[in-house]
């Protein structure tokens, strides 16, 4: 078995039925590319079909030989939709067709830009007024000039030249991103015997291995074994045709249009935002069947403004940001580009924010400055979030913890918390500052652990909440609390009781706003002490022989048994003392 199965190319064939296609690939790659009983029958391809072959270079080819008749250019398009070229053929002997300007017209859309043309048929007919006007006809479409070849299968004459034309094509294809994550959308599922359920898809990018975990709608399947043209392998990388064995689901339960996913690296989405690769010359239609991969669902389309269009998908797909989707009229022989812009867009709740968001998406840069330009319109984002919408992270964005805040946001965030501190404490005197969770709702950030991220000096973070760290308590309330820890620092454990603390001013909402502000220790209700009360309380244990009864604490402290049990408690608590079986204490 291959550890790595080796580089090679995949093309999908474009054109007319009967034109000749799937007897080229036979030409070309000595296999039977139509999967059916019926498509030999009948001489035409209904579905999809494959083969491959070696080229005299080395480079192994892969191709994906699609249907020709109007009737199922859905299937057409599950095979193009992955693929970097293509191969349009049109016969000699028939030339243009309706048919082929469609297949055209989706490779238009899709923004396919690296093409070979081969006029088929070139025994029956002079192949020169078609290779004309057929690669004039495709220099206006994405393909640009493309370079045309005569071929007839039948005879073998020029199927030499397309396999040198075809050569210098793949020679020109960019490099696949083979860092990149998973995302291998189904065209084939079926079961296999002794091995379970197989299916087979183009790999465009990333790589997947035996025992890798993908993830097919909400749950993730093992790869069992990978196979690349007829091949186990252990490895396959991008660009590549494969068949995965997968562990974990029975065919009944995938379709065609089903994707493999590296877990957590795709938001799958209902509703998006996209910009129409060329305006609309007509009305658009207000439902569309939305094409990407090999899907095909159904959505519903609410133009914005200009090229830019709302999209809500009658079945969730995992999309991300710079994904080329191809929209079909079902009612129509149109098909129309178009680029996805947000796969998480905002709400257009008010008057006029269809404009505003069409606006946006017009001004919204593509790469790095996208990136950036997107963060500052959202200001926080889940990093991971941002990544699976497919933006890269901008240069001077700040991470705390897993979230993404906008270039200044800290900053902004951090000037205005004081003036929240600052109403908080003026409606609240007795509190030192707001919960965490006060703090973060008036500062509109998602999460509590965001706000740390914005306290700067002389705030504080303290017991939950966010505090002036000089601040002190109201006047009155100050006085009385000094009175009460002057008589502590005569004798620390004469804790007054709850009619002294009333007679001096200290009621509940006084006492708790001291202990928050540590100039009182609650040791329990009603019984506040100074702070140090652990250490001289530690202090006079250790003048008494272990272990030691409550009552010999109680002594040593020189306080009354309301205070000592409490007391005892709260040191046990702490682990200033250990509490013995027998009731008995001793210093840890």
């Amino acid at each position: 078995m291959d550890v790595t199965a080796p580089g090679m190319d995949v093309i999908a064939t474009a054109g007319h039925v009967d034109h000749g296609k799937s007897t080229l690939v036979r030409a070309l790659t000595g296999m039977e590319p139509d999967r059916w009983e019926e498509e030999r029958r009948r001489g035409l391809t209904i579905d999809l079909g494959f083969a491959w072959t070696t080229l005299p270079s080395g480079r192994r080819l892969a191709v994906v030989d699609v249907p020709g008749h109007e009737r199922f250019v859905g299937n057409m398009l599950a095979g193009v939709g992955s693929v970097p070229a293509a191969l349009v053929v049109v016969a000699a002997d028939d030339g243009w067709s309706a048919q082929t300007a469609e297949h055209v017209a989706v490779l238009d859309a899709l923004g396919v830009r690296h093409a070979l043309l081969a006029v088929s048929k070139a025994d029956l007919a002079d192949p020169g007024p078609v290779l004309a006007d057929v690669r004039e006809r495709l220099a206006a479409t994405s393909m640009g000039e493309v370079p045309g070849v005569a071929v007839s299968a039948a005879t073998g004459a020029g199927v030499p030249d397309v396999v040198a034309a075809l050569e210098s094509l793949l020679a020109g294809l960019p490099a696949p991103d083979r860092e990149a994550p998973v995302r291998l959308w189904i065209d084939r599922a079926f079961p296999v015997k002794g091995a379970g359920t197989v299916v087979t898809g183009t790999l465009a990018a990333g790589r997947v291995a035996t025992g890798d975990r993908l993830q097919l709608g909400d749950r993730e399947v093992g790869v069992r074994g990978v196979h690349s043209l007829g091949r186990p392998v252990e490895r396959a990388e991008a660009t590549a045709r494969v068949a995965l064995n997968l562990r974990g689901t029975s065919v009944e339960e995938l379709s065609r249009g089903d994707a493999l996913l590296t877990p957590g690296a795709f938001r799958s989405t209902t509703e998006l935002d996209a910009t129409l690769v060329r305006a609309p010359e007509d009305r658009l239609p207000a439902e569309v069947v939305v094409h990407v991969g090999s899907a095909a669902v159904g959505a519903r389309l609410r133009p914005l403004e200009g090229a830019a269009v709302r999209l809500r998908l009658t079945t969730p797909l995992p999309l991300r940001v710079g994904d080329r989707l191809l929209l079909r009229d079902p009612g129509a022989r149109r098909v129309l580009g178009a680029d996805v812009r947000d796969v998480d867009p905002p709400e257009l709740r008010r008057r006029g924010a269809a404009r505003r968001r069409a606006e946006e998406l017009a001004a919204q840069p593509a790469g790095p400055a996208g990136a950036a330009a997107e963060l500052a319109r959202r200001r926080f984002v889940r990093a991971a979030d941002f990544a699976a919408m497919g933006w890269p992270v901008p240069e001077h964005a700040t991470a705390v913890g897993p979230w993404l805040l906008a270039p200044g946001l800290v900053e902004e965030l951090a000037a205005a918390l004081p003036g929240i501190v600052a109403r908080y404490r003026t409606l609240r005197p007795l509190e030192a500052g707001p919960p965490v969770a006060v703090a973060r709702r008036a500062l509109e950030l998602p999460d509590d652990e965001l706000v740390p991220a914005v306290v700067r000096p002389p705030l504080a973070l303290r017991d939950g909440r966010v505090v002036v760290a000089t601040a002190g308590l109201p006047a009155q309330v100050q006085q009385a609390v000094d009175g009460i820890r002057a008589r502590l620092a005569a004798d620390p454990f004469a804790a007054p009781d709850a009619e002294e603390l009333r007679a001096a001013g200290l009621g509940p909402r006084e006492l708790a706003a001291a202990a928050r502000d540590g100039q009182l220790v609650k040791i329990a209700d009603g019984v506040y002490l100074a702070p140090g009360v652990a250490e001289q309380a530690r202090a006079r244990l250790t003048g008494v022989p272990t272990p030691f009864t409550l009552s010999q604490a109680r002594a040593a402290w020189g306080t009354s048994r309301r205070v000592a049990v409490p007391l005892m408690e709260w040191l046990d608590a702490r682990g200033v003392t250990e509490r013995l079986p027998d009731n008995t204490r001793r210093l840890r």
